[in-house]
């Protein structure tokens, strides 16, 4: 979300993904996707600049050692083979064809 001023001072968040064109008449107007227009103080240039630093800010995140340890998280001791269950041959022996139901329209 980037900051915005509105003409009444009021602080304001956009989503910069809703943006659709900034129009700088003699006061600034944010168009949003939705229809939605807002007359701000903030210049183009100042409003361009904010969005860029929130994109660059997503990038530097999503690059970071923290997102890769995140992602790199030891899983140990989460999946366990259960030694109650049947073995694969005495449940295919069970089970006959027939009572095989297909799991996509592909396995008809």
């Amino acid at each position: 979300m980037i900051a915005v001023t509105r003409l009444d001072k009021q602080l304001m968040y956009l989503n910069p993904d809703h943006i659709i064109c900034i129009e700088e008449t003699p006061d600034t107007v944010v168009t949003l996707f939705n229809g939605n227009r807002y007359i701000v103080i903030d210049r183009a240039s100042t409003i361009i600049s904010r969005v860029v630093a929130f994109r660059a800010a997503i990038s530097r995140r999503a690059a970071s050692r923290s997102a890769k340890k995140y992602l790199g998280r030891a899983r140990t001791g989460r999946f366990h083979c259960d030694k109650n269950m049947p073995d694969d041959d005495a449940f295919s022996e069970t089970q006959g064809k027939h009572n095989h139901i297909p799991f996509h329209s592909r396995d008809y």
